[in-house]
């Protein structure tokens, strides 16, 4: 059941907009930084981390794909690994 429940919060925070939780990570990091003892304040770290894990997966999903990428164009370059050699008479 926690499992289901943690890969219903993951679904649901996939499907945010990484601008949108940008456009709130300084003030969760205001609210963060104001220690208090409250929900408010404990909510205001979890949502912090949430919006810095999107960051974080996203920096990672794209240096990936751009490597994935690079790997696909110097493979087509060179198909078989061999050099591009020419007859030069």
């Amino acid at each position: 059941m926690l499992e289901t429940t943690l890969g219903k919060i993951a679904e649901t925070i996939l499907s945010l907009d990484e601008a949108s939780l940008a456009s709130l990570w300084e003030k969760y990091k205001n609210r963060m930084e104001r220690f208090d003892i409250s929900k408010d304040w404990e909510k205001a770290v979890i949502v912090f981390f949430i919006i810095n894990a999107v960051r974080v997966k996203n920096h990672i999903f794209n240096e990936q794909v751009l490597k994935l990428q690079e790997k696909k164009a110097a493979e087509n370059k060179n198909p078989h690994g061999k050099p591009n050699l020419r007859l030069v008479k």
